[in-house]
């Protein structure tokens, strides 16, 4: 959709009108903002700012709330959750006014409210559909609730199904593996509304009106994916979850339009974080050995993108090394010599 804009001499964030912003782990890790971020986004002028969620924990405006509490500005409208493309997705589905068992926290619910049907927490409530989101409170009994009604024919729909859920602690289990013990009880799977499906990401680019985004997180197998699964640009940050060997055996679905290591990126030419060759770096693959040689002075990015751009041109890499010291820091991130696909 937006591929080739980049002209010479400008800076990435001009490219584009909106940047379609994941949260966790791209702008915040729990309740800290992520270093260097507030500085990243909060310039005059620029593309306008949305922010995209995968968690459906928290209402968009207590969301937006959380934003504005650590700096960044944002509005209840300018935040775009899981939860919301979720209860669009049953309320396209099922009659108005129709039961609906919400594993979830009350804000998914109030979504679920706000089309036009009825959350219930009970399979004796007759739900005709189940909608799923992260709760830190979810148990085994809610969990048999939805077994229940899933399992009598309910229609079912996951917010989204990220096992994991970056937090300042580190990764805590995700929606997606609650997702996967309803899925192992019911032998059922369900719809889902978050990345990297489209209705979130599709959500999104309706409610912006962009006509350029750019979609920015830390993902590449739920933001990245979902911006390629859309047509649109992307920008993986290395501040969350995914890391430079998940790129290297990351299939093409889930590669980015660009790659960095934060959002200060955003002032760098476009054609600098784009993942390709590069002159002052050299890599040779033999067989199933991918070798890196670069110059001490040469920007550990910098290797790291022609590293990438030369594997992916490959199949079946399964060892790294690197000559020089920047060119080994880099082949170690990508699993060193001792690395098994």
């Amino acid at each position: 959709m937006t591929a080739g804009l980049s002209s010479a001499g400008t800076r990435l964030r001009d490219e584009y009108d909106v940047l379609l912003l994941d949260l966790d782990g791209t702008v915040y890790a729990g309740a800290y903002a992520i270093p260097g971020a507030r500085d990243a986004l909060v310039v005059d002028g620029g593309p306008r700012l949305f922010y995209v969620t995968n968690n459906a924990s928290r209402s968009p405006a207590d969301v937006a709330g959380h934003l504005s509490e650590l700096g960044f500005p944002a509005t209840e409208f300018e935040v775009v959750t899981s939860s919301q493309s979720a209860a669009r997705l049953v309320a396209q589905r099922v009659p108005p006014g129709s039961p609906v068992l919400v594993v979830g926290t009350d804000a998914l619910a109030e979504e679920v409210a706000l089309v036009g049907l009825r959350p219930v927490r009970s399979f004796d409530d007759g739900p005709v559909a189940v909608v799923q989101g992260h709760s830190p409170d979810t148990g085994w009994r809610i969990l048999a609730e939805a077994t229940l009604a899933i399992r009598a024919g309910a229609y079912w729909v996951a917010s989204n199904v990220d096992t994991t859920l970056p937090t300042e602690r580190g990764l805590c289990l995700g929606n997606g593996s609650m997702v996967a013990a309803l899925r192992t009880a019911t032998s059922r799977e369900p719809d889902v509304a978050g990345k990297p499906a489209r209705p979130l990401m599709d959500d999104a680019v309706r409610r912006s009106a962009a006509t350029r985004p750019l979609v920015v997180g830390d993902r590449i197998d739920t933001d990245i994916a979902g911006a390629n699964a859309t047509g649109l640009d992307s920008l993986l940050v290395l501040t969350g979850v995914s890391t430079p060997f998940d790129l290297l055996v990351a299939p093409p679905a889930e590669r980015p339009t660009y790659l960095s290591r934060a959002l200060a990126a955003l002032d760098e030419r476009p054609e600098k974080l784009r993942i390709t060759a590069h002159p002052d770096v050299s890599v040779d693959v033999d067989g199933t050995t991918l070798t890196i040689t670069a110059g001490d002075g040469v920007d550990e990015m910098v290797v790291l993108r022609a590293a990438l751009a030369a594997a992916w041109e490959s199949s079946g890499v399964a060892a790294v090394r690197g000559r020089g010291q920047v060119a080994a820091a880099v082949a170690e991130q990508l699993g060193g010599t001792e690395r098994s696909r």
